[in-house]
């Protein structure tokens, strides 16, 4: 399988084969103490990202918000929430990024502002019929005094996705009620969000990570989901409590994602980024019921890349992996688009407990991790994956994810646990003082701080820097084809150019074919333990 590069001829863009680091501001650094990580510390620790290994940074929302969901309900798209910093800091941030070789990543967030933006406080003192409205998805309700929701939609965060207004007009939101959905139809609403794509860009960002890409527009006439018995309105999202049990999802009818007038948003994005130096991107979080219609989304006019989730999705398996990378590679071959891998992300159960927990689970991740770093294509890596980090059971009362408070789930706080840096004890380097951050970090994280790892050379770290290494070796000489190999039902095996590719998922060890070791994601000899993968050349 090789994947058609239009510019062969030409080096290639830097996303292409880049790993870029997911930052959760909230969570990776605090500068002042007040127990949120904000701009500043994350600019403080970009040496460590450098020495990491990455390529970029993604830097989840630092936007102006009331924080109803921690920064993804914006108020001003062209403003820093105090909580984070100022505008300066954020240019500071761009060019200590550039300075240290690394791009950055900006989240954008089209589907939706907050409650608390200029257009949504305008359009509920507007009423009904106003061109501020039109701006959003306001409906009469059904019923004969209209007292039913518009239709039967859910929110991505339970309950309807609908909330009435006091003059009796309902509004749409996909997520929380905090969050209206925008009306992509209207012009304004592109006018407006061309120009924030140009703020950014003016300030140096290389790219923007899209969020809910596959939910701007809606069918137009926003009629009832079908339902089939037993289900419910779809949501557009994974619950991270359930990751491993949808890795088949059914296709249903979804009229509130991915439609067809999308891609003409994202066509005229790519015409603004085109117009900038540098080889700026966009990477689409789009939830698509197939890979199909995940590789529409990054045809050569449209998107430069979109998350890839279904390795996210896939269980511990050989078989599963491998119907991952080839369907993958096949779907994206005929766009010219490079694929995109990644196992975890700030709203999904982090994949060391995914894989089973404490000693399997951290071993399974790091062979996973090693598969995924020498695929073709761009990895992401989320804060604190390189330190072994397992899901933390947050107690109920620290819980602030508001899927928390809506369901009475448990929601996606387990993963966003703030980074220990050193210490015994918490915040463990995460800020200045002595006290808990924002979400507690457990009491047992004092082997994991990165401190403690990088005194360790067998530590996860270690583990994580080698690899990098490694691969930014070959990334960009290995070529894009992949030949899977078969090494039994219970081994995933490809070659990759010079690189042969061994992952063990199975009960016993299995002989490793010739070569010699460039990788391992621990202890092998003559034959491979289970749970382990190597990275094998031959030297041709």
């Amino acid at each position: 399988m090789t994947l058609n590069d239009p510019k062969s001829s030409e080096a290639p863009e830097w996303w292409r084969h880049a790993v870029i680091y997911q930052v959760y501001p909230r969570s990776f650094a605090d500068s002042d103490g007040d127990g949120i990580g904000d701009l500043p510390g994350i600019t403080s620790r970009l040496p460590y990202l450098r020495d990491l290994g990455v390529d970029a940074l993604w830097i989840s929302p630092f936007y102006t918000s009331p924080q109803k969901d921690h920064g993804y309900d914006v108020a001003d798209y062209r403003d820093i929430d105090p909580l984070f910093g100022t505008l300066e800091d954020a240019d500071r941030l761009v060019a200590t990024a550039h300075e240290l070789g690394l791009k950055l990543i900006v989240d954008l967030v089209p589907n939706h502002t907050s409650d608390a933006h200029v257009w949504f406080q305008a359009a509920l003192a507007a009423g009904p019929g106003s061109a501020e409205r039109a701006r959003y998805l306001f409906r009469e309700g059904r019923g004969e005094d209209g007292s039913q929701p518009p239709n039967n939609w859910s929110s991505v965060f339970g309950g309807p996705a609908w909330t009435r207004v006091e003059d009796g007009q309902w509004y749409l939101h996909l997520f929380d009620s905090t969050q209206p959905d925008l009306d992509w139809r209207n012009p304004e609403v592109g006018d407006m969000f061309e120009d924030v794509l140009r703020f950014w860009l003016d300030r140096g960002v290389d790219g923007f990570r899209v969020d809910v890409a596959h939910g701007l527009v809606k069918e137009e006439s926003l009629r009832d989901q079908v339902v089939d018995e037993g289900d419910t309105p779809a949501s557009g999202e994974i619950n991270p409590e359930a990751v491993s049990s949808m890795v088949e999802r059914t296709m249903r009818d979804e009229p509130m994602w991915d439609q067809p007038e999308v891609h003409e948003v994202y066509r005229r994005w790519r015409t603004v980024l085109d117009s900038y130096d540098g080889d700026r991107m966009m990477v689409a979080e789009a939830w698509t019921q197939s890979a199909e219609s995940m590789a529409r989304f990054v045809r050569p006019d449209e998107m430069h890349q979109s998350f890839n989730f279904s390795w996210l999705l896939a269980p511990w398996s050989a078989e599963e992996f491998a119907s991952v990378v080839t369907g993958t590679l096949e779907a994206l071959s005929g766009v010219g688009a490079s694929p995109t891998w990644v196992l975890s992300n700030h709203d999904v159960v982090r994949h060391v407990t995914r894989y089973g927990g404490g000693a399997v689970g951290l071993a399974r991740a790091r062979a996973a991790t090693l598969a995924m770093l020498a695929l073709p294509g761009s990895s992401y890596l989320y804060e604190g994956e390189e330190l072994g980090l397992e899901q933390v059971d947050v107690e109920p009362e620290h819980r602030q994810d508001p899927s928390w408070f809506r369901t009475g789930e448990v929601g996606r706080d387990g993963c966003r646990v703030p980074v220990p840096w050193s210490g015994d004890a918490a915040p463990y380097g995460f800020g200045p003082g002595d006290a808990q951050p924002w979400l507690p970090q457990p009491d047992d994280w004092a082997p994991l701080t990165v401190a403690a790892q990088q005194a360790d050379p067998d530590s996860t770290l270690a583990f994580y820097q080698k690899a990098l290494a490694a691969r930014r070796a070959f990334a960009e000489t290995a070529g894009d084809q992949v030949e899977l190999l078969d090494l039994g039902r219970d081994v995933l095996a490809f070659r990759r150019g010079p690189l042969t590719v061994v992952v063990n998922c199975g009960e016993t060890p299995v002989t490793r074919p010739a070569g010699d070791v460039v990788a391992s994601s621990g202890p092998v000899s003559d034959l491979l333990p289970v749970d382990t993968a190597v990275w094998l050349t031959t030297g041709d």
